[in-house]
């Protein structure tokens, strides 16, 4: 069956929100910024650089997956708390086994064992099925918080934006300015709440087909490669903070930056309509309801999304 977008009475409320959180959230709060930097303001290609080229006079850039190698970029500084944005394109027809990822992950190599993570990762899926979301969170090396939501649109057909907000209070997770996943930070989820190791923004194109689409029972089909993403909109503000340096001033009193005042310390109304409206219609998986893999839940799962 060919999967066809046909938005939920409640979706529709849902993208209205959206308009009145995109004009306040976050370019009014970051003093009027176009949400708009070229790649090389924050970024370098670190993973197979021939594999990756710029249009858009630098504005946008591309990456590229075929049977021998994928490819990815990052930041050329770490961050401990803030926001981070970009647009992505990411690609047509028959994605199954492609995956692509988002994320902020402090220093790891092969031995690291505690390193934190905040992910977005988009799974490919076979012609004419909905792309999947997958967001994650790790802290001292412990994941196996997922969620999953289908996309309400079709994120191959036109650039979509996702956003972290990462401050002392909350993490929040945005599509298109709203938020579609909260992980905050409480007397219950302290011990497993990212706070002082800066991470690193990456993004990649690789090979899931193992696990990615359908738990690896659909692979890739390398007759369609190359596969392509694109990304434009490239946007960070967050606290800088490049080790073994002093902590930044920042890191102690955020109070000249946006994304740590008051009003980014829970959802707005807004913000809390638009996250029930999707999380009700589009989630397929949620780690707090697989009684199966956790059979005593995990002790965060009984944090509300606010007070």
């Amino acid at each position: 069956m060919v999967w066809q977008f046909r938005p939920s009475m409640a979706l529709v409320a849902a993208l209205a929100v959206a308009v009145v959180i995109s004009g306040t959230q976050p370019q009014v709060a970051a003093q009027g910024k176009q949400l708009r930097d070229s790649f090389n303001t924050y970024y370098y290609c670190g993973w197979q650089p021939q594999y990756t080229w710029l249009e858009d006079n630098g504005y946008t850039i591309n990456l590229k997956l075929d049977n021998w190698s994928g490819s990815g970029f990052q930041s050329s500084n770490s961050y401990t708390k803030g926001f981070i944005s970009t647009s992505i394109k990411l690609v047509p027809g028959n994605s199954a086994g492609v995956v692509v990822a988002y994320y902020m992950s402090s220093p790891r190599d092969n031995t690291t064992t505690d390193w934190d993570e905040i992910d977005f990762e988009f799974l490919g899926n076979v012609t004419g099925q909905p792309w999947i979301l997958q967001t994650n969170i790790f802290t001292n090396g412990t994941g196996g918080r997922e969620q999953r939501i289908f996309l309400w649109f079709d994120p191959t057909a036109d650039y979509h934006t996702y956003s972290i907000l990462w401050n002392e209070h909350q993490i929040l997770w945005y599509v298109d300015s709203m938020p579609i996943r909260v992980y905050r930070n409480t007397t219950i989820t302290s011990a497993t709440y990212p706070t002082y190791r800066p991470m690193t923004i990456y993004s990649s194109i690789w090979n899931g087909d193992s696990w990615a689409t359908r738990g690896g029972l659909d692979k890739i089909d390398w007759t369609q490669a190359p596969f392509i993403a694109s990304y434009s909109g490239f946007y960070v503000d967050a606290c800088t903070w490049n080790k073994p340096g002093p902590a930044p001033s920042c890191f102690y009193d955020s109070s000249s930056s946006w994304w740590d005042q008051a009003d980014k310390w829970t959802m707005t109304d807004a913000e809390k309509s638009a996250y029930t409206n999707i999380t009700s219609n589009y989630m397929i998986y949620n780690y707090c309801t697989d009684y199966q893999r956790y059979p005593v839940q995990m002790p965060d799962c009984a944090v509300p999304p606010w007070e």
